[in-house]
């Protein structure tokens, strides 16, 4: 078993919903749902919130997740957000001192994946030679093979024309990356400075489980998904 170490990003500098980690969901603070899930599945050797927030730190402390230090870098919504959670993970992983082989990123934006996933994305890691794991869902909705751009004028411009002729069954599948769990070997992590390092590969997940809430929208379709279950 090698050791591993769960990271929950978690700033207080949302811009697009205000707090965002700390609105209550289905009768728990967001960033709560992730911790919960991140503790049950009783795989990590620690799992750590990294946060500006003095008011995040407290509601992780009392669902039990540690947050032994503050941020004081790449923490707002002005930061590049690749530079922003690898400076949290570095801090993570500095803190400790090279005491664990694997680092599992969990953004707290989401709540609905949950124990089962996690535990099924770090087997699938674990049972592959590859050192960057991506969560990824697949399009549905909408067939993305149809996109299009839109001139001034209105008129679409499609960004996959041969696929228009094309019947959407025949079509191959897309994917889409999510927050809910990235995984990386840490001396390829620190070497590559990204997730999107050598031979990355996508871990395919359910869009229910692995829904982002980035804005007020996602949000009551999150709410709507917990009430359903």
């Amino acid at each position: 078993m090698t050791k591993d170490i769960a990271v929950i990003p978690a700033r207080g500098a949302s811009k697009r919903i205000p707090q965002k980690n700390l609105l209550e969901i289905h009768g728990l603070p967001m960033i709560a749902w992730t911790i919960r899930a991140a503790l049950s599945s009783q795989i990590f050797e620690q799992v750590l919130v990294s946060t500006e927030d003095n008011r995040i730190a407290s509601v992780a402390r009392r669902y039990g997740a540690e947050v032994p230090f503050l941020r004081t870098e790449n923490y707002d919504d002005f930061s590049e957000v690749s530079a922003a959670t690898i400076s949290s993970l570095r801090q993570a992983i500095d803190f400790y001192d090279s005491q664990f082989v694997n680092v599992v990123q969990l953004m707290p934006n989401c709540p609905l994946r949950g124990k089962e996933e996690i535990i099924a994305a770090v087997k699938h890691f674990k049972g592959h030679e590859h050192n960057f794991q991506i969560s990824a869902l697949e399009f549905g909705f909408n067939n993305p093979w149809w996109a299009a751009t839109l001139t001034s004028s209105g008129k679409p411009e499609p960004l996959f024309p041969e696929a228009l002729s094309k019947r959407s069954q025949d079509l191959e599948k897309l994917y889409c990356p999510t927050g809910a769990i990235w995984i990386a070997d840490i001396e390829n992590l620190l070497r590559e400075n990204t997730f999107y390092g050598p031979g990355h590969v996508y871990f395919p997940m359910s869009w229910e489980k692995a829904i982002d809430i980035d804005s007020y929208s996602d949000l009551e379709i999150a709410k709507k998904l917990m009430n359903s279950h």
